[in-house]
């Protein structure tokens, strides 16, 4: 049997694959494995972002963990890294985000923290899962002692104060284009900035329910480029539907991805004596241009699979306190316990205005390698590692990079899909070899 949860917690087409029978029993096991150390007075705090399917899952989930007698705290409308900070904040028992990130509107998840404010280990995931398959084994309290419900929208301001509590300076003088994605960005990012007295251009902050990363945020960055040089601004954010990654863009309109926000603020840090063992944690996907501006300036860099929990496993164990994600998903764990697209955009104004030197400058010190990526709709993600017409192409595509060149095949954690990168100094013959491998997986597993 596949395991329920992914990389980021569990899920699926909203009322197809994530139904509300499916949120309840995640609601009844996760509350009750998370909570029965303390028994009576255990309390969860939920979050969901803008998502239509959102209110429809969260009614489900919250009614599960009222079942099994734990209270719940609605949040209401809140960024994932939010309800990680209010979990701790409030001193919860754990805390739930009800939302599918960067994906599609007709997508949605659910994914839990811990009362420490950290996603769940594999293990303890695990442990709700068997229990969704022994579900009468849970209590059914009656009378005084079901959860009760309660409502802490107003809560959010605490976290917004936080936020703006982790820079060193104001904002003022600075024009910021930014884009919220529609998503859970729209009620907090804009308002903190201006709070900080920077002048905000705000775009798509409008959530409607359907238009939640729909041709904007940070997986569609062309717009807050064209926006950023459209209104002569100091640079750009844009952020995606949950408000856990940041991309960048500077006054020229040039993108400035994850890799270039980690190695912009790792080299601050470096100066400053903050850089924990003079590390920093990377994935597999980080460019290699990445990799050479940190040799350079004498940091090492960790590197993790793919995903935000496989970097926060490394920084953890090694006691580091910066990592993310090309994608833009950046870890500061001096200041919070998840990647955070609204404290991540803040670190990096801050450091620009520290440095005296505008985003275009900064962005300078790492050369982005041409890097080639393509996502190929599978029937089964996992078919290709024992496909051997998938494992001749592979071969023969590291053959005609050599030695100046590297290629990278992995599955989506969220996705039923295959995703092929290569990367080096000759983007022809990237692209060459990227279409190949494409090519075969499409014709050997393609949906």
């Amino acid at each position: 049997m596949a395991r329920m949860f992914g990389t980021d917690g569990v899920r699926g087409v909203a009322n197809q694959e994530l139904t509300p029978e499916l949120a309840f029993r995640l609601g009844r096991a996760g509350a009750y494995l998370l909570t029965k150390a303390k028994g009576e007075g255990a309390r969860i705090v939920v979050g969901k972002d803008t998502r239509i399917s959102s209110d429809m899952l969260e009614a489900a989930l919250v009614s599960g963990i009222l079942s099994v007698g734990v209270d719940a705290l609605q949040l209401g409308v809140v960024s994932t890294p939010g309800v990680a900070y209010l979990t701790r904040h409030l001193g919860a028992d754990a805390g739930v985000m009800i939302s599918a990130s960067h994906n599609p509107v007709e997508d949605n998840g659910i994914k839990f923290f811990g009362g420490d404010g950290f996603k769940l280990l594999d293990a303890v995931e695990d442990e709700i899962e068997a229990l969704l398959r022994q579900e009468d084994t849970m209590p059914r309290p009656i009378g005084a002692q079901v959860g009760r419900l309660y409502q802490e929208p107003a809560v959010v301001a605490a976290y917004c104060r936080f936020l703006a509590g982790t820079v060193r300076n104001r904002f003022n003088g600075l024009h910021i284009v930014m884009d919220c994605a529609n998503g859970a960005a729209s009620a907090i990012a804009p308002q903190v900035f201006e709070q900080l007295g920077a002048k905000v251009t705000v775009l798509h902050a409008s959530p409607d329910g359907v238009n939640i990363n729909v041709g904007c945020g940070s997986t569609h960055p062309h717009v807050v480029q064209r926006a950023v040089l459209e209104h002569g601004a100091d640079l750009g954010l844009a952020f995606d539907g949950d408000a856990d990654r940041l991309i960048a863009v500077d006054s020229q309109g040039h993108i400035v991805d994850g890799d270039h926000v980690m190695a912009i603020c790792a080299d601050a840090l470096h100066r400053r004596g903050e850089l924990a063992h003079n590390t920093v944690v990377a994935t597999v996907m980080s460019n290699l241009g990445f990799l050479k501006a940190m040799a350079e300036r004498g940091i090492e860099v960790l590197t993790t699979a793919v995903g935000d929990r496989y970097v926060m496993e490394g920084m953890r164990t090694g006691g580091y306190v910066l990592g993310g994600e090309q994608s833009g998903h950046i870890i500061f764990l001096q200041h919070t316990t998840t990647g955070d697209g609204v404290l991540t955009a803040l670190q990096l104004v801050d450091i620009v205005i520290d440095s005296g030197k505008p985003l275009t400058a900064l962005r300078q010190m790492m050369t982005r390698y041409p890097q080639i990526l393509e996502n190929v709709r599978v029937i089964d993600k996992r078919l290709w590692r024992e496909n051997a017409a998938i494992a001749a192409a592979l071969e023969q595509g590291e053959q005609q990079l050599g030695d100046s060149g590297r290629l990278l095949v992995r599955e989506s954690g969220t996705e039923p899909i295959v995703r092929v990168m290569a990367e080096g100094p000759d983007e022809q013959l990237l692209q060459a070899c990227v279409r190949k491998i494409v090519a075969v997986i499409q014709s050997e597993i393609g949906a």
